[in-house]
């Protein structure tokens, strides 16, 4: 084997460190919830009989995630009574968030929605806001467990565990429901309440990763309210870090927070109308989920894969340019299925490479957040972010509809790749140094954050 190849198999060996491995379970943990309080909830009760207008209403439920900036600072800096003392600072709000959502999904497993609704939103919102908790203590951990150098490799096992899940909480609940029910003509609460249990207990891997995982050795303790008085804790849980951020970046932070707000605004905007484009192409519900929700995700998997080995070869940021460019020009490939119609093998290779490109852009977006944040103040820093990431894109997707009702698809999907213009613009910015944190210009440069 040449020398040339030994870099790459040296970079392959970093998803054989135990915290990144560990990544793939955590990350499964993360993304088990989602689903559960989204569309596998919404398709429970549309077949239950409860009508459009508040399932729409109850979709809701998943502006938990897009303000968890909010109570961040508590995860950030509010010791657990026992918990931290035994588990440590992140370990322990990651058992009580997990223990949480494991809960809350079995109160939603024994809540019949056309006989309670108003129980099944309240399992939904507690699903959802311990979820987001997990999430806020989550990215604290994955920030603080390694180097900057190693964060794209766990970006990539993340998103992996993350994607495994999605497809058990979306396909796999539905395949769950289907066995046990015993007729589709008629509604079946049984077959739910089978279906969320078995949910509910494979929260149990995260848990038990929780327990197995070691705290990081550099997470700061943040001092008691005792300590301190709690007027200067609160100011040092909500205040500082916001202060900090901009103290360390100046007139940069504001320019970094737009390219954070619009970095993912291409697949976000177009992913709300993926699914009604497929029904309108003529696609059956088989061909779009062995091709989106299955093999789609897959693709995902391996471009989050190759963007982590690409974050550790040639830097962050150039894998950062790389991904923002492939998912501005991956939109384009729906105009041509636009014009092409029911074409299974045209599917496949738009999602493929779409997905594709939306891994590795991932990995790379991940591992600049990660750059970005103070160690001191990780949680709360990278929920601002992750914040700031999901608000602009999901507000504008709530207008695709009318877009497309306006100009069609073709149109649609053009403009979905010209937003991604002003991302192309704002990275290329970053890569000369005016945004990019010091110790993620050439990614395996050491960690200089405090």
């Amino acid at each position: 084997m040449s020398a040339r190849a030994h870099p790459w198999l040296a970079a392959l060996r970093v998803y054989l460190h135990p915290r990144v491995a560990g990544m793939l379970f955590l990350g499964f943990s993360a993304g088990l919830p989602l689903l559960l309080v989204l569309g596998t909830l919404s398709f429970w009760l549309s077949e239950a009989g409860i009508d459009r207008a508040t399932i729409g209403h109850l979709s809701w439920v998943g502006l938990a995630y897009g303000f968890k900036f909010l109570w961040s600072p508590l995860v950030d800096r509010l010791t657990l009574p026992f918990l931290t003392r035994t588990f440590g600072r992140r370990r322990a709000w990651l058992l009580l968030s997990q223990l949480c959502i494991l809960l809350a999904l079995l109160g939603m497993a024994n809540t019949d929605p056309v006989l309670n609704l108003t129980h099944m939103v309240f399992f939904a919102l507690a699903v959802a806001f311990a979820s987001a908790t997990q999430d806020i203590a989550l990215d604290a951990y994955r920030i603080e467990a390694v180097e900057v150098e190693k964060q794209g490799a766990m970006a990539a096992t993340y998103q992996a565990g993350y994607r495994i899940a999605m497809i058990t909480a979306g396909a796999g609940a539905l395949w769950i429901a289907a066995a046990f029910d015993p007729s589709e003509a008629t509604y079946d609460f049984h077959p739910w309440q089978v279906a969320y249990t078995v949910m509910a207990l494979l929260m149990s891997i995260g848990l038990l990763t929780t327990l197995v995982i070691r705290e990081p050795e550099h997470s700061v303790m943040p001092p008691r309210i005792a300590e301190e008085g709690f007027l200067r804790w609160l100011t040092g849980s909500f205040v500082q870090p916001f202060m900090e951020f901009f103290a360390r970046f100046k007139w940069q932070a504001l320019l970094i927070l737009a390219l954070i707000a619009v970095y993912r605004i291409s697949d976000v905007v177009m992913g709300v109308m993926s699914n009604p484009f497929y029904q309108e192409m003529g696609f059956t519900k088989d061909e779009v989920a062995t091709v989106s929700k299955v093999y789609g995700v897959i693709m995902t998997i391996a471009g989050a894969g190759l963007g982590g080995l690409l974050t550790l070869r040639i830097g962050v940021m150039r894998t950062l340019m790389l991904g923002a460019l492939l998912s501005a020009a991956t939109n384009l490939l729906f105009v041509w299925l636009a014009g092409i119609g029911h074409d299974v093998g045209a599917l496949v290779f738009t999602v493929s490479a779409d997905n594709l490109s939306a891994g590795i852009a991932s990995s790379a977006f991940v591992a600049y957040l990660s750059g970005l944040t103070n160690q001191a103040y990780s949680a709360t820093q990278y929920a601002l972010f992750t914040s700031v990431m999901l608000l602009l894109p999901k507000f504008i997707a709530g207008f695709s509809g009318e877009f497309v009702d306006a100009w069609g698809w073709a149109s649609f999907f053009t403009g979905t790749a010209l937003i991604g213009v002003p991302v192309l613009i704002l990275v290329w910015l970053a890569g000369r140094g005016a945004l990019a944190a010091p110790n993620l210009e050439q990614g395996g440069q050491g960690d200089q954050r405090t």
